[in-house]
Parts: C-alpha cells; structure tokens; sequence
C-alpha cells in the first residue's frame, strides 16, 4: 500500500503536488528527504489527525460515507457507494466533497476504486457516523434477524415505547450503551446511577444516548433496563463486551447493529441530516461607520484602563502570589483604579503583561522570613508605548492579544484542585488559544461586512466548519468574542474596518520568497484606526469649580503636564481633570514656580482662567516652603517661630518625635521623607533642602520591572508556501527522489561499501580496487558507480563520468547535469563500472 500510494504521489504533476502541499502544509515541516518519505509522513496519524481537524462537518461526513461503503473482500470504495449513502442531497456538492478528500490523499485512486487512507480509522470513531458495526458480525442471530427485512420491521414497530425511545437515542448516534448497575446499599430511591453512554474514541456529542436510569429497591432493575433487557431479547441489541476500549467494569456493554441504525434513520438518511453548505447566521447589519465609531471608542476606553492598572502598579507595586499570579485583592484594586470589571481588567493584566508592558522585579524589602519578595511592576517598554499615539497603542495590544496563549476567561474559575484562577498564573495557560481566537475572529470576518450575529450562532457555525477542532473549545471561543468587543476589534458586533486590516492574511509576496520582510498589515491598521479617532488636542477647558475638561485624547507633552498638576477624575472621550491643593503642592515640589503655573493654565486653557485657580496657586505656592527639613535623622527649621511653635505643639505630629533645638529649628529621628509626608499630611507644606539650604526638587520616581521581551506575532501553523518557496519544495522532493532511485540502481558493491545490507556479500570492494576502477574508467571514458562519504559522514552513491585523477581528488560529470563534481580519492569507498 505504501509504494502504491508513493506511486501516485510521484505520478502527480508540479501543480497537484504543489496543491497538496499547500493543504497540508505539516508534510514538508522539515522537508522530506524525497517522494517516498512524504507517503509515509502523508500516511502517519498525526498528519492525517491534523488534516481531518482542518474539515468541515459534511466533508467528514461523506469521508464516514466512504468508510462505510468499502467492500469486505477488498476495502475499496467508489463514488457511486458514496452516493448511494447520500441520497437527497445533489449529487455535485457529493462530488465535490470527494475531490476534496481525494486532493489531501485522504481518498485515493481512481473513482471507481477509491481507497481510505488506512490512519484515518485510527484517529476517527470506530463507528462512522455514529452506526455500529455489521450484525453478523457481532452476534449470529442479529444478524439472522437483519437478513429477514420483513421480521426486522415486525420487530421494530412491536417495541414498546420505552424500548423505541432506546433505539431512537443509539440510532441517533454513538451506538454504545451501558446497562446501569444496581444502586448502592443504603442509596435513595431514584438516585441516578454511573451507567452512560458513550462513543469510544470520541468525545460524546448532541445526539449521545443515555440509557443510564433510576434503580428500583425492590426489582433491582432501573426503569429502562427493562426495555433494554427486551431489546437484546429480541437481538435488535447485542451485549459486547468491549467496544473500542476496555470492558466496562461498572455494567454491559450494548451495541446497536448496523444495519438496524440505517433502518431507523429512514428519514434523515443513512448518515443522518446533511448539510453540504455553512449554517449562515441571520444576522442584523451595521452600518460601517457606526460600527467603526463603536470600535474606536473603545479602543480609546480599553487603551486608557491598561494606562490606569499600571499606572496603579507603578504608585503601588502587587506581590507576585507563591503558586504564581496576582492576588485576588489586587485585581480588585486594580479594577477599581481602571473604572472596569474585575473581567476585563484581568484580561487587560494578561495582554499587558504578554505585550512586554508588565514584569516582575524583586524588591528591597524583605518579608518575615527574610526573602526579597517578587512584585508586579510596569517595564521599561512601557513608557515607550505610552509616549506612542492611541492607535499605536492599541495595535500593539491588539496583536499581542492575538499570539498569547494565555485564556483570561479562566480567570475566576476553579482549578481541578478547587482552587480560583488567578491572573498571570500558570493554571490560565493555554497553548491552542491563539489558534481558538483565530478561528473564532476569522469565522465573523468572513461574514457579510458589517454582519452581527450572536455569539451562539458563531458557535453553531464554527462547529460546522471545524467540527473536531471546536469540539471543547466553546469556552475558548467565547473568551475570544469577549476580548474583541473589550479591545474594539468589534464594534456593536460587527468586525471593524481596522481590525480586518489587522486580522488579514498577508498575500503572497513574489519579490520575497522567504518571507524576510515583515507585513505592512499592522501599519495599514494603525493608519485606519488613526483617521477614526478623535485628533489629539493641545487645549483644556478650566471651570470655575477647579475641573479641567480635555475635549479629547491629550498630547503627550499636555498629558504630561495634566500628571503633575492636576487630579484626573473621569476618562473617556473628554477626561476631567482636578486641581486641588495637594496638586499644585505636587507640581512646585517637582519645580514649577507660581509664575509658571500660571503661565501653564493660560497657554493651555480656551475658558478664561478662573480666579479661584489663581488665589488657590498663589496661596499655596505662598505656604510652599515655609517650613524646610533636613536630615538629623532630619530636621524642620523656619523663619517664623510662631510657625514652629504651632507644629511642634501638633499632636499630629507626635509619632515624628520633634524637638526644638534653637528658636527656628527642630529636629526629629525619622527620616526626612517620613517628617515631610507626616507634615503634608497635618496640612503644612514643607520643602527638603540640601546640605548648602539650597530646595531640593523630587519628582516621583518611576519603579520599573526589567524589560520583557513580548512574544512575537508568529503565523498559526506552518507557514504559508506560494510561488516560489512552494516551486523550490517541489523541486527538492523531485531531485531527492531521483537520487534515492539513482541510489537503488547501484551495484551491489557500491551499496555494500556504504555499510547497506547486502544477502550474501561477505567482503567489500578495497580501496585499491575502486583506484584501479576509477584509472581505468578515466582512459576509457565511461560512466562508473561510485560510492563516497560526503563531509557530514552521510553514504551516498552516483552514477559518473572520471574526466581526471589527480593531487588526491577525482573530477567527474555527473549523469544528471552539466556540472563537473571533485571528489576526494580518500572519501571513495567503492567504484564499478556502469554495465
């Protein structure tokens, strides 16, 4: 089978191979050594796995079809059996899922002698699509019973209705059932017991049967074993002792024939309800812009709220939990500081820490057992994203939302061990999740544009298009759904007009064949997103009540300006903004004089400045220094001696142990930043002077994590192969073919020579031998075999022509070109004539 399947790749023309390759990418992931190899890897039960995980729910169903129509004698099938299965849907969309098998070498050989690839019933159901196996071969007199269709009916329509019911359900696929075992001593009444029903080798699915019941205390049989007992009575069921697994310890096992299944699904068909074409949702349509305007808006909120949780991180630093993760009250800090759920700022925590933004740092201080303790803490890339404009932002939040293969909707729930979830923690990992995300944004954006369906509807498509690889991701792909609508890669439920840009496939690029220059989709993106939002504005609006409005995003250097001095409020598409005392105390502790606060809110602001804003400067800045402190562990002198009069009689002072040491100055034990911050916070509004009296201005400093290097959006899958690279793979499995068949033509010296086994040959040709051979074939100018060991110790044969011998090295034609190839004399181990 496997030199006949070799056969037919070798006979393949480029462009078929080509198609092939493209379909499945995974066969040349590393390249094969030549024809033959790729038969095998295309035969192996991965491959096969990942191809049949790529199909949609009616491709595999008519793939079941084949499966069931192969003769017993030769397990061939043909496309008429197909059909004969199918009846009800036409004939061309049948047709049409065959060449779709036939061209991934799932199906092969002629239409009338089709064969199934042998790795596929080791990697599907052993029941295809959900029937059981034939009935003469599980029981005689089942298959007596099947063999007289007019008792089999008899049989059927005389079932009672409990016993119907029973049928219905392993009609309707898997076929297996377990008889439920008696209850417990002790057990109530009507307890449920561990009997189900399952399908070996698959995951259970919608149609699954159950005949599990409740157990009587007094027949010691179940509702519904009484039905099942009569069911096997009548041999319509027959009890197996296993079924593609181990024998079920916990009941028998029962199995519904084949040919019985087929009867009941009279309605639906032999392989149940068909459908040839995608369930397309019917969905509302939105206009582009508003759903582009929704989009950006919350680009702009979830930009802002990853801005706020490090912003938080960074003034107050998280404990890296023991198992891993941030703690459960830090979340909640962190949601409240961002104004979002506890949801969504776990799920801005993941991307920021998979962008690079976020890290861990081991801190100074030490806990009770005298370890340095490991913190959460904004990274160095992170002030350089936040000095890029709002598109950027996102983009880069969006792309590396896309490759994480982090799930944030675990977040919350319970481990196998009941234990929560925590974010970052290594229980949230996940390594399909890009893929799943992928998948679920990828089967949205192929709709109509502007189309919103519901997240079940995508669901139920999703199912259909890639029914194996969907199944138990459901969560995963709402999870996805979820982190689109939070980044404003959707808006009012339809994919943006940006986030196509950024989701789609780069095409193939013909002037670079190895794929070294990066796409210019995220650009495009960022440039889309650019146009939608707001431009970024240089003004605020200062009220009489001390708010400041930015009617939009700010600029950096007037962002900048904000921080210092001002309280933000509220965010949004206007963000309000706060001065108070502790303010603008803030901003002269940083350096700005009185002067230049002033000059500040009149270059910056559109509303004439209030004059509460300029009395509320003005007396701040007149108290700001008044006092000043140094270190003794510190000290506190002043001018006013009525001033220290009144701080070192404040019994809100008494924790920094002041004392007077001359008329205007007091010292304390503490350190100077424990006595400033305990004076700012009785009211006062000291300064720190150096050694000379000279201000010391302090700007917070900035605590950092060491820089992270984010993962890199890297292509789901093996990469793309096209023109070129796709022609050069051809190539290379075309020349490795015809070296391995050069390579079988060699005498049997040759290939004794390189260590092959050879029946019969006890000795090898000697070095001197092979000399004599090559001399004479250099003088009589004929083609010799000759066996050599290349510079990576690999054995290799060719069929040449000497031209010349000479200072150690042999120079000859190869058969095969025009090129003339140098072999070493000391690397020959073996040379015969060509005959």
């Amino acid at each position: 089978m496997a030199t006949t399947f070799a056969d037919q790749l070798r006979s393949l023309p480029d462009e078929a191979l080509g198609a092939l390759i493209q379909l499945r990418p995974d066969l040349v992931v590393p390249v094969p050594a030549d024809i033959s190899a790729l038969a095998v890897r295309a035969q192996s039960r991965n491959s096969v796995a990942r191809c049949l995980d790529g199909l949609d729910e009616f491709t595999l169903l008519i793939l079941d079809a084949a499966r069931l129509s192969r003769a017993t004698d030769t397990a061939l099938t043909s496309v008429d059996a197909i059909l004969q299965l199918t009846e009800g849907v036409d004939a061309e969309d049948v047709r049409v899922a065959v060449d779709r098998l036939r061209v991934r070498f799932l199906l092969h050989g002629p239409p009338e002698a089709l064969q199934v690839v042998g790795a596929v019933d080791e990697v599907t159901s052993p029941y295809p699509a959900g029937l059981g196996r034939p009935a003469d071969f599980l029981d005689p007199a089942a298959g007596a019973l099947v063999a007289d269709r007019a008792k089999l009916r008899r049989t059927v329509l005389a079932a009672p209705a409990a016993a119907r019911a029973v049928l219905d359900r392993l009609a309707a696929g898997p076929p297996i059932g377990a008889l439920p075992r008696p209850a417990s001593p002790g057990a109530p009444v009507g307890a449920p017991t561990s009997g189900s029903v399952s399908t070996p080798g698959s995951a259970p699915t919608s149609g699954s049967a159950s005949t599990s019941g409740d157990i009587s205390d007094k027949s010691g049989m179940s509702t519904i074993a009484e039905p099942i007992r009569w069911l096997v009575e009548q041999h319509i069921l027959v009890p197996v002792s296993e079924a593609g697994r181990a024998p079920r310890p916990d009941g028998e096992l029962v199995e519904l024939p084949r040919e019985i299944g087929m009867l009941l699904r009279r309605d639906t068909g032999p392989l149940g309800a068909l459908r040839p074409f995608p369930p397309l949702p019917e969905a509302p349509i939105r206009d582009r812009k508003a759903a582009d305007s929704a989009g950006a808006g919350q680009v702009m909120e979830a930009v802002r709220a990853t801005e706020a949780i490090l912003e938080a991180l960074a003034a107050e630093a998280a404990p890296v939990l023991r198992a891993g993760g941030l703690g459960v009250r830090d979340l909640k800090r962190l949601a409240r500081a961002a104004g979002v759920d506890e949801p969504a700022a776990a799920l801005l925590i993941e991307i920021a820490y998979a962008a690079g933004l976020l890290g861990e740092s081991e801190v100074n201080a030490r806990g009770t057992n005298g370890a340095a303790q490991d913190v959460f803490l904004p990274t160095g890339a992170y002030d350089l994203w936040r000095a890029a404009g709002v598109a950027q932002r996102w983009a880069t939040l969006a792309r590396s939302w896309l490759v994480m293969t982090r799930q944030p909707g675990l977040i919350g729930r319970r481990d196998e061990k009941d234990r929560p979830i925590n974010p970052l923690a290594p229980d949230a990992e996940r390594a399909g999740a890009p893929q799943a995300r992928r998948e679920a944004l990828d089967a949205l954006a192929d709709l109509e544009a502007g189309a919103a369906p519901s997240v079940d509807d995508l669901l139920g498509l999703l199912t259909w298009q890639t029914p194996r690889r969907s199944r138990g991701r459901e969560v995963a792909h709402r999870d996805a759904y979820a982190g689109a609508t939070l980044l404003g890669v959707t808006g009012l439920g339809a994919v943006t007009s940006y986030a196509r840009l950024l989701l789609a496939d780069p095409e193939p690029d013909e002037t670079d064949p190895l794929g070294l220059h990066p796409s210019e989709a995220p650009a495009d993106a960022v440039r889309a997103l650019d146009e939608l939002l707001p431009a970024p504005v240089d003004h605020v609006l200062v009220q009489a009540d001390l708010t400041v409005v930015v009617p939009g995003p700010p600029e950096p250097e007037l962002a900048a300006e904000l921080d210092a001095v001002a309280e933000p409020e509220s965010a949004g598409g206007a963000s309000v903004f706060r001065v108070t005392p502790a303010s603008v105390r803030r901003a002269l502790d940083i350096g700005y004089r009185a002067d230049d606060l002033h000059t500040l809110f009149r270059r910056r602001s559109r509303t004439p400045v209030p004059q509460t804003l300029t009395y509320l400067i003005d007396d701040t800045a007149r108290k700001h220094g008044g006092l000043r402190s140094g270190s003794a562990g510190s000290y506190l002198r002043s001018d006013d001696e009525a001033l220290l009069a009144e701080v070192l009689g404040d019994k809100r002072l008494v924790p920094v142990d002041l004392r007077r040491i001359a008329p205007t100055v007091l010292v304390s034990p503490r350190p100077v930043a424990r006595l400033l911050g305990a004076l700012r916070e009785a009211g006062y509004a000291p300064v720190a002077e150096d050694a000379g009296g000279a201000t010391v201005l302090t700007r917070p400093k900035a605590r950092r994590a060491p820089t992270r290097t984010p993962r890199i959006a890297e292509p789901l899958g093996p990469p793309l192969l096209a023109g070129p690279r796709l022609a050069g793979v051809v190539e290379q499995l075309r020349r490795g073919d015809i070296a391995t068949r050069a390579a079988r033509r060699a005498p049997i010296t040759v290939r004794a020579a390189q260590g092959q086994a050879v029946p019969g040959l006890t000795a090898v040709q000697q070095h001197s031998q092979a000399m004599a051979v090559l001399q004479q074939a250099v003088r009589d100018k004929v083609k010799v075999w000759v066996g050599y060991v290349d510079s990576h110790g690999a054995t290799l044969s060719r069929l040449v022509k000497p031209v010349s011998m000479s200072a150690g090295y042999l120079r000859a034609e190869d058969e095969r070109g025009e090129s003339l190839h140098t072999f070493a004399l000391h690397r020959i181990t073996a040379a015969v004539a060509e005959e």
